[in-house]
């Protein structure tokens, strides 16, 4: 799979800075955004946005969003994307792009080893056999995709603000989710610690609050490595 940041708000600590000073500053957000873009003005951006966060008034994060281009990822993954309604999608048509069987049209779960993987495989064959024979004799592609699986790759991409990552990191980061969309969510989290590193300092599975909130559903890696651990591997994701 391919992860990428095509781009987002310009400035994004700063934008947030003047947009949570607008609600207690008598002046307007346009002389608080030209204000805090002088140079030393770094560590009161910083202070607003942990404060933001430690109170959890989040809604000036709102403000600043940030775009991603997922490649090659499955339509399994999609699926469960697709369930974060705060954000704009735009994924690859199954309609009008004709799935090239000659590559590697699919993702493989980690799970199917030996034997098993060699059984997937050749499974894919036989479907991807079904989908080009029936292409040939004349089924529409959208009538045709019916036949292909989970499994098959696609192209998407997802807008999303910073207080709606925020809780998909939450959701996604975790060890109880589906390893596909954990491993995107965390190279999303690298990704946008690079350009909004004081919004997303303490970003991560849910347990990076202090506590897990599905403790009686806790996998076994978590107990085995503990809080502490999981949140010291998120602080230091670089």
């Amino acid at each position: 799979m391919k992860v990428k940041l095509l781009t987002y708000t310009p400035n994004p600590e700063l934008v947030v800075a003047a947009c949570a000073t607008t609600s207690f500053k008598r002046k307007g957000p346009s002389h608080t955004f030209e204000k805090y873009s002088k140079e030393g003005e770094e560590e009161k951006i910083k202070k607003i946005i942990r404060d933001l966060i430690r109170r959890n008034h989040l809604s000036p994060i709102e403000h600043v969003s940030f775009t991603f281009a997922l490649e090659g990822v499955s339509r399994s993954l999609t699926h469960e994307l697709v369930r974060h309604r705060i954000a704009s999608y735009t994924q690859q048509s199954q309609r009008y792009v004709k799935v090239d069987t000659k590559e590697e049209w699919y993702v493989i779960p980690k799970s199917y080893e030996g034997e098993m993987r060699k059984k997937f495989v050749e499974r894919m064959k036989i479907i991807a056999k079904w989908y080009e024979d029936d292409i040939k004799k004349g089924i529409k592609y959208e009538d045709a995709r019916f036949l292909l699986p989970n499994a098959t790759k696609t192209n998407i991409v997802v807008t999303m603000n910073a207080r709606e990552l925020l809780h998909f990191f939450n959701l996604r980061c975790c060890q109880r989710a589906q390893w596909e969309i954990r491993e995107v969510a965390t190279e999303m989290l690298r990704l946008v610690k690079k350009v909004a590193p004081t919004i997303f300092e303490n970003a991560g599975p849910s347990c990076m609050k202090g506590f897990c909130p599905e403790q009686d559903l806790m996998p076994e890696e978590c107990k085995k490595l503990g809080i502490k651990e999981i949140q010291r591997r998120f602080l230091e994701l670089k």
